[in-house]
């Protein structure tokens, strides 16, 4: 689910950007840009997988478990704060076209890879975008649905060429009203996500003293529900079994089937901590009372 929305909401911009772009060079039959046009692409796009995959790493090179909880707390805050700058951009230039039309005449008076640089620049930036909340997400969950991320790319390319190449009339804003607010909710998650593995760092790293505690055991919880189990529940069927672990989780369990999804839809917890919950809450009202402001 994650990976639809952001895959789609970041590919129909980046769609819209490129088919102004392509519209305008053609119209002008400037052929050789569109050759540069093509190359810019390809080269954002390389370079966006190349942004995600150092990130991957670096985060892959934390043996230490407390280092890892650590920066996968900063990754969470830092990702969820460009979630809501994305939410502020877009409101003000999404499919800009004046904009884009100014930026692309300028380009092709400049020289013949000014479109080149114009067209990279804006890609690798929605690249750049997709990459970071991808691995947010990922974090999250420990899932990548490949059909998601497909269907995504899919539709909103389709959506782009028919608005743009073929003139097609679609309310695009009702498209970003939706995945702006299903993005809401994912910033949200993530804050209460970094928040709890804020939580795993300072456990992990013996340090809970910082915050007054002695033990893990004396951190206030809302509720702790829905413990994994060593045996199988006569009527679990919907359990999910953890062979690595040798438990079981219930659905609702944040790592059970519908727990995962809700935890890596909004930040589901089935054992927050208070902190973790007010931030989450916090979070929520600030991001849905700035997409009414912009969207609704």
């Amino acid at each position: 689910m994650n990976e639809f929305i952001i895959v789609f909401r970041e590919t129909l911009e980046a769609s819209l950007i490129v088919g102004i772009i392509y519209t305008i060079l053609i119209k002008n039959e400037l052929y050789e840009s569109i050759k540069k046009l093509w190359i810019g692409v390809a080269a954002a796009l390389v370079f966006s997988v190349l942004v995600g995959y150092l990130v991957y790493v670096l985060k892959e090179s934390f043996s230490n478990e407390s280092a890892r909880a650590l920066f996968e707390s900063v990754f969470m805050f830092i990702t969820a704060g460009l979630i809501w700058y994305v939410i502020f951009w877009l409101s003000k230039h999404v499919s800009d076209r004046k904009q884009i039309e100014a930026e692309t005449n300028t380009a092709v008076q400049a020289s013949t890879w000014g479109i080149f640089f114009v067209i990279f620049f804006s890609i690798l930036r929605e690249g750049f975008e997709t990459a970071i909340f991808l691995l947010g997400s990922f974090s999250m969950t420990g899932s990548f649905s490949y059909l998601g991320f497909t269907i995504g790319a899919a539709l909103a390319i389709l959506i782009g060429y028919l608005v743009v190449v073929q003139g097609r009339k679609i309310n695009l804003r009702s498209f970003f009203q939706a995945t702006t607010l299903l993005l809401v909710f994912l910033a949200s998650g993530m804050i209460a996500y970094g928040t709890h593995e804020a939580e795993s760092y300072l456990v992990k790293s013996d340090n809970l003293q910082l915050i007054g505690l002695e033990d893990k055991s004396d951190i206030s919880r809302p509720w702790d529900i829905l413990k994994p189990t060593e045996t199988k529940p006569e009527n679990g069927i919907l359990y999910k079994y953890d062979e690595a672990k040798d438990l079981y989780y219930h659905p609702f369990y944040d790592k059970g089937y519908i727990g995962e999804f809700a935890k890596g839809f909004f930040g589901y917890n089935s054992n927050p901590n208070y902190v973790e919950l007010v931030f989450w809450l916090l979070s929520l009202i600030f991001g849905i009372r700035m997409w009414r402001k912009f969207y609704a």
